[in-house]
């Protein structure tokens, strides 16, 4: 029966992936590795260094966690040597250890004080994490598919990810694939995970990226948020209403209509970008480690307590390198703690100084050394975000224009559907001592920092938003620790606050039909509309508020209900724009699909095939040229994030796609479009170019010797009629529109 609820969550994720596309043979390998390669030795390193309380399930989620980051570590310097299979060295060695050290093979069993969890809370997060199984198979298994051409018609930035683990199973430290020789100053950590995993196991990279992969992630994220969420709200019945808040509620966007930007809440969990999957893991037990620290009065009282900070050094440096925006906002949380620590105690904070100090010292190695002291394309850029909300709701997608107020207009609308979200954090007011523990000032500090970067600063990819996104799992399990603590203070009734919510939620979902504002707005529309149902909102929230008091429900009671009206009107915006998507914009997706389709059948043919060709019949080192420079199946401008031909082929590509680049995020500024920038090296694209439209022999030795080309990889449909590459480079294999020329010389010849 105790893992009852493990097996059927295991028989729905097998069902899935065999449903799109996924071999057995690969879904069990994957298994294997993911149990004996980190799970398990993490766990044996969990029980041996961390004393605070968790549960079996929590402890080994913790250890995946753990395993994940020891393996990336491992990973980077297995590879740096050239043996990426000595990855496997740290499992080996910590089964070594814990077998052969006599005080360590204690651990192979779970401590006796580790707690058992109760059936009915196993069963709810197994809930959980079924529900984000289907989740992910509608929304992302569904629409991105394995096989050409369908595969073509992915997510954008999904070819450029796959390039990125392409360049990580063969280098470290790793440079940018679609431009070979320049620097990749990026959070590639979860790359190299990838990369480490498609060595072990034999899987396909694009297999682990677009269907395996993140499943262990989400289900662990699912066990460790709610064992934070345990420890803030203090017990199992709040915890999981705060998952529930984590996964199902997201800012109210009250419009009809599909509108982008600030409106638009991101979940926690992004099949599209790993980076933000795998650091908001990894940054899990950074939260739980330090609400432990600074909270527990145990491990206060006993200074001897090192093996905690280890392991918060340990969690700190893979979130330095899996996501770029934790750090920052961590620094700004625990300055905020140490701050309110030492008024309330009037004395230094040392626990709280000294995390702050190791989250400052990480930070500023990865900023000079692991990204370079780069930007990458952010900028000070005020409101720069609201500009593509601006776009989203009047359908322009210019600059903000109009008066002053109009745009601060905006903002307040924007900010006011973050605070109806989390507003059940004014709860804490009813008990002061609650608003000043660590782990709320942590969260309150994080999320004030991140809403601080994201209104003044901008970046090309909207990538400011992460700053949005980071805190919000936190934020939730906050907002309902407050919830939960005004109901139990003020002595309302279940029952009334599940009325309250009901109310809540009917009332939001009607104040959006009833206001009827679609999105983007009709020609002519007045701008005043945009704040009819939010005015609503406000108008509903206060009547509610004077009605309660008009009946003579107590100022406790009244503010509890009132604060449940107030968050349920999140729960339905999350069902619209998160939950099922699919059920909801029928005809959007009807066209999204449509459009896909025709993509897919704009896509030619034999990519796949001549790039694994080529990447069979080539060295890692190799250098190719392409003259594939555009997002395959995009009418129009050339729209630059083109990556396919390097993460097929695992080769670096002198030009390929340079959207992404460091150097072009540099060049841009908040108005432009950032892949329609033109390529800022014209002699390099010059020399790339002269060969495929003029073929020569001093085109082809240019590209040789001064660049270190020996492949090229050419879409035939693209050549110049009459242009003859055959006879400067040597044909090696043609696949549908594709073929792979060797270019011949010293470079061949290595």
């Amino acid at each position: 029966m105790r893992w009852a609820p493990a097996v059927v969550v295991l028989a729905l994720t097998a069902v899935a992936l065999s449903r799109y596309g996924v071999r057995v043979s690969d879904m069990a390998r994957f298994c294997g590795y993911v149990v004996a390669c980190l799970a398990v030795p993490g766990t044996l390193l969990v029980r041996a260094l961390y004393r605070g309380d968790r549960s079996r399930a929590e402890e080994v989620a913790l250890g995946l966690a753990l395993g994940y980051a020891l393996e990336v570590f491992a990973y980077v310097a297995a590879r740096a040597v050239g043996a990426p299979l000595l990855v496997l060295a740290w499992p080996v060695a910590t089964y070594a250890a814990f077998l052969l050290v006599p005080r360590l093979r204690r651990h192979w069993r779970s401590a006796p004080a580790t707690a058992r969890s109760p059936v009915w809370w196993s069963w709810s997060l197994a809930l959980v994490v079924a529900y984000l199984v289907i989740w992910s198979a509608v929304n992302f298994f569904r629409t991105q598919a394995l096989t050409w051409p369908a595969l073509g018609a992915s997510y954008p930035d999904m070819p450029l990810h796959l390039a990125f683990i392409g360049e990580l199973r063969h280098h470290v430290p790793p440079t940018m694939p679609i431009v070979a020789g320049e620097s990749l100053p990026y959070h590639w950590f979860v790359y190299a995970h990838f990369a480490a995993a498609s060595w072990v196991t034999g899987v396909e990279p694009l297999v682990l990226l677009f269907r395996l992969g993140m499943l262990p992630m989400i289900a662990a994220l699912v066990v460790l948020l709610g064992m934070v969420a345990r420890r803030v709200t203090g017990s199992r019945a709040a915890a999981l209403l705060a998952l529930a808040a984590v996964f199902l509620v997201a800012a109210p966007n009250l419009y009809l209509g599909s509108v982008g930007g600030a409106l638009v809440w991101k979940p926690v969990q992004s099949w599209s970008s790993p980076t933000q999957t795998f650091g908001a893991l990894l940054f899990v037990p950074v939260f739980l480690l330090l609400t432990d620290l600074l909270e527990n009065r145990r491990l206060l009282e006993n200074r001897r307590n090192p093996r905690e900070w280890l392991l918060l050094g340990v969690f700190l440096a893979a979130v330095m390198g899996a996501k770029a925006t934790y750090l920052p906002l961590l620094t700004a949380g625990l300055a905020a703690v140490a701050v309110v620590e030492a008024v309330r105690r009037r004395r230094p904070p040392g626990p709280a100084l000294a995390a702050l100090g190791m989250s400052a010292a990480f930070l500023m190695y990865a900023q000079l050394v692991l990204y370079g002291g780069v930007r990458g394309g952010t900028t000070a850029a005020p409101l720069s975000l609201m500009r593509v909300t601006w776009g989203g709701v009047v359908g322009d997608g210019g600059p903000l224009g109009g008066p002053v107020t109009t745009v601060l207009g905006l903002t307040l609308l924007c900010v006011l559907s973050g605070a109806v979200a989390w507003c059940g954090t004014l709860g804490l007011l009813s008990r002061p001592r609650a608003l000043a523990r660590p782990a709320v000032v942590l969260t309150l500090g994080m999320s004030l920092a991140g809403l601080v970067v994201a209104l003044l600063f901008g970046h090309p990819g909207l990538s400011e938003i992460y700053f949005l996104q980071a805190p919000y799992p936190y934020l939730a399990i906050v907002s309902v620790y407050g919830l939960v603590t005004v109901v139990r203070r003020s002595g309302t009734s279940p029952l009334s606050i599940v009325c309250a919510a009901g109310a809540g939620a009917v009332a939001a979902y009607c104040i959006r039909i009833l206001c009827d504002v679609r999105v983007p707005l009709p020609d002519g529309e007045s701008l005043g509309v945009l704040a009819l149902p939010y005015a609503a909102l406000l108008v509903f929230v206060g009547l509610t508020a004077v009605g309660l008091v008009a009946a003579r429900r107590g100022g406790p009671r009244s503010f509890a209900l009132t604060l449940a009206v107030t968050s349920a009107f999140a729960a339905p915006a999350a069902w619209f724009t998160r939950v099922l998507p699919v059920t909801y914009k029928a005809p959007v997706v009807a066209a999204e699909d449509a459009e896909r389709g025709a993509r897919a059948e704009a896509m030619p043919q034999g990519i796949v095939t001549a790039a694994r060709w080529l990447r069979d019949h080539s060295r890692p080192g190799d250098v190719v040229a392409t003259n594939l420079h555009c997002r395959l199946g995009v009418d129009g401008p050339c729209d630059s994030r083109a990556a396919w031909v390097s993460a097929l082929t695992e080769r670096r590509v002198l030009v390929e796609g340079w959207a992404y680049a460091t150097a072009n995020l540099d060049r841009w500024s908040p108005g432009q479009v950032l892949w329609y920038l033109p390529f800022w090296d014209r002699e390099r694209l010059r020399a790339n170019e002269a060969l495929f439209a003029a073929p020569s022999a001093q085109a082809a030795r240019s590209l040789r010797d001064r660049y270190g080309v020996r492949w090229l990889f050419v879409d035939e449909r693209l050549t110049v009629p009459g242009a003859r590459l055959g006879d400067v480079a040597a044909p090696r294999f043609r696949s549908g529109d594709f073929t792979v020329y060797e270019i011949a010389g010293p470079a061949a010849e290595r």
